[in-house]
């Protein structure tokens, strides 16, 4: 699962918010389904180069929603859920459209996502 979270360290957003989003994200697009396993709070921190205080932050907010449980010695899993995200053709392929103008433009990854995320406080 580690492969699937990147912390982009000159981001505005704080490395425990990357994490948490990207986990949350994981969650709710049916990636990580109900029971799945999450890495311990130091694999995971090794693993992005952070410390284990910002893994153990985003667990504890994420636990907070409802979307995990951390057990003692059972590790950390995904709650059930309702049901995944399924996203509409129509949505899909304006997130397509949305990186096509981004690659055109010359925008990187890190800033499209800060440009949607501006967009989301407004």
């Amino acid at each position: 699962m580690s492969t699937q979270i990147s912390i982009d360290l000159a981001a505005a957003t704080a490395p425990y918010e990357q994490i948490r989003l990207q986990i949350a994200s994981l969650i709710t697009l049916g990636e990580l389904p109900a029971g799945s396993k999450l890495p311990t709070v130091r694999a995971l921190a090794t693993d992005l180069g952070v410390a284990a205080g910002t893994v153990a932050r985003a667990y504890k907010e994420l636990e907070a929603e409802g979307l995990i449980t951390s057990r003692r010695r059972a590790g950390t899993v995904v709650n059930e859920r309702l049901r995944p995200v399924d996203a509409s053709e129509d949505l899909l392929a304006a997130v397509d459209h949305l990186w096509s103008l981004a690659a055109a433009q010359q925008v990187d990854a890190a800033t499209l996502k800060a440009l949607v995320a501006r967009r989301e406080r407004k």
